[in-house]
């Protein structure tokens, strides 16, 4: 009997056990892996946003240059900065989603550059409109450097939602287990009362029912169950004990009646 309950309560502390482990690990894998593409995320929009800062800086100081007519206003010009600035935007993605958007981020960033360092010398030369070569040479290709930064930007943004939304169906995926667990325990524990009432509780009523039948009306105890186990050794022992009795009090009976018979033979000699 002790070992059918350690093995019914050890079986549900496992489970629980188990599935509480699975939760744990299954929430951490997700949450670190979703994380992870997160910040990615976010560092790729941060890159999107300084280039375009950095490249909208330098268009603005150049179209000063053209409206004030004045070369000494031209801004310094660190192309390996620039350089710096568009590689690590490139490397930053790895999605196969995004690496068209980024690449053409690259080719417009490239095309407005090498544009930009035609500036100094379309400035200089007596023949060239530098209002017309601004706007109809470097404008159209600033532009469209900042259309494709739009485009680059809406596409993290939507793979920041996807991976947020991913987070949250990981998240229920990750207590799924919990709550299986929890709807198993509670069958277990049904299951558990279930066979507690009927193999232990209900056999313990009946062989008290029977002693104190046997006690108050002499009644014998019948009671029979299948089994092995301690229960059934006990309930034996009963039977046993009570079928002692019952032959004790007859043996008591007839030694009883016995002597009544020897002193109605000794009294009607003694009368004769």
């Amino acid at each position: 009997m002790k070992k059918k309950l350690f093995y019914s309560l050890g079986s549900l502390a496992m489970i629980l056990l188990l599935s509480g482990v699975i939760s744990i690990i299954e929430y951490r894998r997700m949450s670190d892996y979703v994380s992870e593409l997160i910040a990615s995320n976010i560092k790729s929009i941060n890159l999107s946003q300084k280039l375009a800062d950095l490249t909208q800086e330098y268009n603005e100081q150049m179209l000063a240059v053209v409206v004030q007519n004045d070369i000494s206003m031209m801004p310094d010009f660190n192309l390996e900065h620039f350089n710096a600035q568009s590689d690590s935007l490139r490397n930053s993605f790895t999605s196969a989603r995004m690496l068209p958007k980024v690449d053409s981020v690259v080719a417009s960033f490239d095309a407005f550059m090498k544009t930009s360092l035609n500036f100094d010398e379309i400035f200089l030369a007596d023949n060239v409109n530098t209002g017309e070569w601004f706007f109809g040479s470097l404008q159209p290709r600033y532009i469209k450097l900042r259309t494709d930064l739009a485009s680059l930007n809406e596409v993290i943004h939507e793979e920041l939602m996807r991976n947020s939304a991913d987070f949250d169906a990981g998240f229920y995926r990750s207590i799924i287990p919990g709550v299986v667990s929890v709807g198993a325990g509670l069958l277990l524990i049904m299951l558990l009362l279930y066979f507690t009432m009927v193999y232990y509780v209900k056999p313990i009523c009946r062989m008290s029912d029977g002693i104190d039948s046997y006690r108050l009306s002499g009644r014998r105890h019948v009671y029979e169950f299948d089994g092995d186990d301690q229960l059934a050794n006990i309930n034996t022992g009963i039977t046993e004990i009570i079928e002692e009795n019952v032959e004790y009090k007859k043996r008591i009976k007839n030694l009883r009646d016995e002597r009544e018979r020897l002193m109605q033979t000794i009294s009607d000699v003694s009368a004769e």
